[in-house]
């Protein structure tokens, strides 16, 4: 099979999920064993597949960016990863913390992680937990072992209804560690996985154009201006994301986006790709009307998926980062 022809397989196979979180966990399992690894040499294809499944979906498209890069993490490890399914809960949120400690010869976990996506349909996780010296330290956990309880009814979000992404109560749950302290952090698959999320957004802005191109074309009159407008600035920004994007892919199985400049790429891309969702979503709002939102199923859910999915960039405070960077890089020289 083509590269292209597995691109339109797994994105028709996204398109049957219509949201059901139950079908993208199985689509996770199907496609995990198949994908490519990022730094593998072929990083501009996982890319590529990444995107095809945004575009289909985005309830698969969000799940199985989770499982790929848990995969992907423990084979930066070293590690084989056990059958099932994975996500990688590494947020950190106010009020609620998370703590390794040994006991009794094992190290187990206490406290509640938040922002843990589909915690209770997948197998295992890997998690972040605060150690002992004060660090951070990646864990692999069985969620379905005793002291695991996830927290239901927190999720009121529109988009994304399917992946839940509530907090996971941990209550001396006994944890394998992946890598040595900080690493999860440190290593360069970190930014490289953070590309692999804005690929996720990029397809679902592309599904959007879709939209926008189709309603141009069946329209019963000739688009006007400000239509022409919308579709010709939407096509050329979802251009320069691609290349962005594909640049980066390159740039990974190069050896040219290790440590600092891995960081450094992952930081523009993502920037990069988040500004041309957010102009994709409000131009197709203002061509569009609110039609679509309100009489099509697939278009409102695309839209409040994209919405809620991209807000995982930070927006000006991301932009401030780099330029923090940037100054200190220049620094020193």
């Amino acid at each position: 099979m083509s590269l292209a022809e597995s691109l339109e397989f797994w994105a028709a196979e996204a398109a049957a999920v219509e949201g059901d979180p139950q079908r993208a966990v199985e689509l996770a399992l199907s496609i995990g064993e198949v994908a490519p690894r990022p730094g593998s040499g072929t990083t501009p294809a996982l890319f590529d597949l990444l995107r095809a499944l945004g575009r289909a979906d985005l309830t698969a498209a969000r799940v199985v960016e989770a499982h790929l890069d848990a995969r992907a993490i423990l084979a930066e490890a070293g590690h084989e990863p056990r059958a099932g399914t994975w996500g990688v809960f590494a947020a950190e949120g106010p009020g609620v913390r998370l703590d390794a400690r040994e006991s009794n010869g094992r190290l187990r976990l206490s406290g509640t992680k938040p922002w843990c996506s589909m915690a209770a349909l997948l197998d295992h996780a890997l998690v972040t937990a605060h150690t002992a010296e004060g660090h951070r330290r990646l864990f692999e956990v069985d969620l379905r072992a005793e002291g695991v309880q996830v927290r239901r009814g927190e999720w009121i979000a529109l988009g994304l209804q399917g992946v839940p992404s509530g907090a996971v109560d941990f209550d001396e749950v006994v944890a394998s560690p992946v890598g040595a302290d900080d690493w999860y952090l440190d290593r360069p698959g970190f930014a490289w996985g953070g590309i692999g999320v804005a690929a996720c957004w990029l397809g679902g802005a592309e599904g959007l154009a879709q939209r926008l191109l189709s309603g141009a074309k069946s329209t019963n009159r000739e688009p006007d201006q400000i239509a022409l407008m919308h579709l010709g600035a939407v096509d050329a920004g979802l251009f320069a994301a691609r290349v962005a994007l594909n640049d980066a892919g390159h740039r990974i199985d190069d050896g040219r986006a290790d440590a600092s400049e891995g960081r450094m790429l992952a930081a523009r891309v993502r920037i990069v790709v988040a500004t041309v969702v957010d102009d994709v979503l409000r131009r197709v709002a203002h061509s569009l009307g609110p039609a679509p939102l309100a009489l099509e199923a697939e278009h409102a859910r695309r839209v409040a998926d994209l919405e809620l999915y991209v807000r995982q960039h930070h927006a000006e405070r991301d932009e401030a980062s780099l330029g923090r960077r940037i100054l200190a890089e220049e620094s020193a020289r």
